[in-house]
């Protein structure tokens, strides 16, 4: 048996928890590590206490709103927002840590993970937000594209 690479490993994790997503649009898994040691995890979804999309329908959706674009319009929190809250509700850096996340960071994500010191992103699936990417890489966070094969 071999050892996954430690890529594969965090990105496998990150997948696994998107699996908790209560969106109907994108499961979405993030995994914040420092030093090979998860810091913290974050799917998302409605906030806590909230209904759930899965409960009461997808107000994206119902008001037609495409992939990428105004994000206040619905009611989830993105997976590397969960990760970033996660951290800082039980005291964790984030500083220098790298984030494994099972799609690319809008926007909104790229403003939090520069501004919680992210220095790396590991990311697989595509998302429609160019600016996003200006962002992190004027910001020098050091994107990856991980295809599920490659090590």
């Amino acid at each position: 048996m071999e050892r996954p690479s430690w890529e594969r490993y965090f990105m496998e994790i990150a997948e696994l928890v998107s699996s908790r997503s209560t969106c109907l649009r994108r499961q979405v898994g993030a995994v914040l590590v420092r030093d090979k040691h998860i810091i913290a995890t974050g799917y998302n979804g409605a906030p806590r206490g909230i209904s759930h999309c899965m409960e009461v329908g997808c107000l994206r959706e119902q008001l037609g709103i495409p992939s990428g674009e105004r994000h206040e319009m619905c009611r989830g929190t993105h997976a590397e927002q969960n990760a970033i809250i996660q951290a800082a509700l039980h005291g964790v850096s984030t500083a220098g840590s790298t984030l494994y996340c099972t799609h690319q960071p809008c926007i909104l994500c790229a403003k939090m993970l520069i501004n919680a010191g992210v220095e790396k992103v590991v990311f697989q699936g595509e998302y429609p937000d160019g600016l996003a990417l200006e962002l992190m890489n004027e910001a020098k966070i050091e994107m990856v594209v991980w295809t599920q094969g490659e090590e």
